[in-house]
């Protein structure tokens, strides 16, 4: 590895994000994710105004999901929600023929380490994961997370996809942040407190 490459490894962040249920769901087993519509009333929350949306969205670089996490997003925007990674970077990981429906897309089957620590953590400085549990459990058991948000929605479901799938060994974290919202939603920050894989 190059001095170069050091730098932008050592200046660059992975953070697994997502939204999840409060025992700890990303989806239903059959992949549904309706009950995200939920939403509650929280007086003292703050709001989530659409330009601090537009605003943090600009400070990512790139996104990493796996297929099901993909295809989610595709049925969003065929429903007129819209495509929300932008034009940044997304790599999706999948060893399934899928549609790609824009140039920004990227389709990656190797080894994970090698996409984060050799292609990744050169080119960009904020790396998002964006879900879902296979792919954020392997992101975490292989060292290579520095952060996770965790958005917990109001609401129960009682089975589905877990948040991490997989996990072989503690993962220490530390509480680096949290907010409350109106709508009743909670966000956690969490650095990771272990080093990165190699």
């Amino acid at each position: 590895m190059t001095n170069i490459e050091t730098v932008a490894n050592t200046e660059s962040r992975v953070t697994i994000h997502m939204a999840a249920s409060l025992d700890g769901f990303i989806a239903r087993k059959d992949g549904s994710v309706e009950w995200m519509e939920t939403s509650d009333e929280y007086p003292d929350g703050d709001t989530m105004a659409p330009g601090f949306v537009e605003a943090f969205l600009r400070t990512i670089d790139c996104y990493v999901m796996g297929s099901r996490t993909y295809e989610t997003a595709l049925l969003f925007e065929a429903k007129g929600f819209g495509w929300s990674y932008g034009d940044k970077p997304t790599f999706v990981l999948t060893t399934r023929d899928l549609p790609r429906t824009r140039e920004s897309v990227e389709f990656y089957s190797g080894d994970l380490a090698s996409l984060v620590n050799g292609r990744l953590r050169p080119r960009f400085q904020r790396i998002w994961f964006a879900g879902g549990g296979a792919v954020a459990g392997e992101c975490l058991r292989l060292g290579l997370a520095d952060e996770v948000c965790y958005s917990i929605l109001p609401i129960l479901i009682g089975d589905g996809i877990s948040f991490f799938e997989k996990l072989d060994r503690d993962v220490a974290l530390h509480l680096a942040e949290v907010k409350a919202y109106k709508s009743g939603m909670v966000e956690l920050r969490y650095e990771v407190k272990s080093g990165r894989g190699e």
